[in-house]
């Protein structure tokens, strides 16, 4: 039995032999946890956080799960199933969760359930009852992929990751309306002051679901917004960070075409909704590269590709 006589002759209790722990969680990223991390909505996207739907959004009352119409669910989940191919042909590693026993109808719009920092996820609280616990899936699939959780948004706060947009790498932006709302993004503040991020917040319109349905960030100094949608305020500040926003050309495509839910893959790259040409062309005319996937069935759900993606890595600009 050691001497314990002189606590400070032990490593345990400090002596010799103590390793004191010097890096920061950020430095630690690439050892101890896995690979997560963004500090922009347009670097390299490496790794995303999926779910394939099944039977579980299949609803007598769609509404009453607040979907538009019901969804079939062979074909919704072959849709799923390409865009997961889409990813993976552009190198993006893809990560599907797969909730026991039965998943709630929504589970598969990750893009709510979290926001990525580059030091770690802020797990959301999503509005609906409808949605209550569907977080704690998105947690378990974080904590899988080697994602540190720097806070769960509590007391009566509400928050979607939806509602999160990345300015630059000292900036965010964050919408307080149906899904958001003051409380949680007062949580989300004193997360980010501590990574010297500032946080602007900005109402959404009624009738509105998330800022992310509003606005897109395909470069370092370009941005698409939907007109009568994105507040003057956003607007604003995406002028004082440098960007040139533009606007949707086609109010049609915009609604029934979900053309402005995409994902960002790199730099002015996008993953896009099919059948929405009139979009298609305006995003090539800024020298947008744009793949497209198939999502109408999925999107009777009330979402397309940026509702259905968490994403966990991009490249850190």
């Amino acid at each position: 039995m050691a001497d314990r006589s002189n606590p400070l002759q032990h490593a345990a209790y400090g002596g010799p032999g103590w390793q004191p722990r010097l890096r920061s969680l950020r430095d630690e990223a690439d050892g101890i946890w896995g690979t997560f991390g963004i500090d922009s909505e347009y670097g390299t996207l490496r790794s995303v956080l999926l779910h394939r739907p099944g039977p579980e959004i299949v609803a007598d009352d769609p509404n009453g799960v607040q979907m538009l119409d019901r969804v079939d669910a062979e074909r919704a989940g072959r849709q799923h199933d390409a865009i997961v191919e889409a990813y993976t042909a552009n190198d993006v590693a893809v990560q599907l969760v797969d909730p026991p026993p039965t998943p709630q109808p929504n589970q598969m719009f990750m893009a709510d359930l979290f926001a990525m920092t580059p030091e770690g996820a802020v797990l959301a609280r999503p509005a609906s009852e409808v949605r209550a616990g569907e977080e704690r899936v998105a947690a378990r699939g974080l904590a899988d992929a080697g994602v540190p959780i720097l806070r769960s948004i509590s007391g009566t706060g509400t928050f979607e990751g939806a509602d999160l947009m990345w300015l630059s790498s000292a900036h965010v932006l964050v919408g307080r309306g149906l899904r958001t709302n003051s409380e949680a993004i007062d949580q989300i503040t004193v997360v980010l002051e501590a990574m010297g991020v500032t946080t602007t917040r900005v109402d959404l319109p009624v009738g509105t679901m998330h800022l992310m349905g509003m606005l897109r960030i395909l470069d370092r100094d370009l941005a698409v917004a939907w007109p009568t949608r994105l507040a003057v305020a956003a607007v604003e500040a995406l002028e004082d960070e440098g960007y040139e926003v533009h606007y949707l050309p086609d109010h049609d495509e915009a609604v029934g075409g979900f053309a402005l839910n995409g994902v960002t893959l790199g730099l002015r790259r996008f993953l896009m909704a099919e059948g929405n040409p009139v979009t298609q062309a305006f995003y090539e005319a800024l020298g947008v590269t744009c793949s497209t996937v198939e999502v109408d069935e999925l999107a009777k759900a009330s979402g397309a590709v940026g509702c259905l993606t968490g994403i966990v890595a991009r490249d850190l600009v």
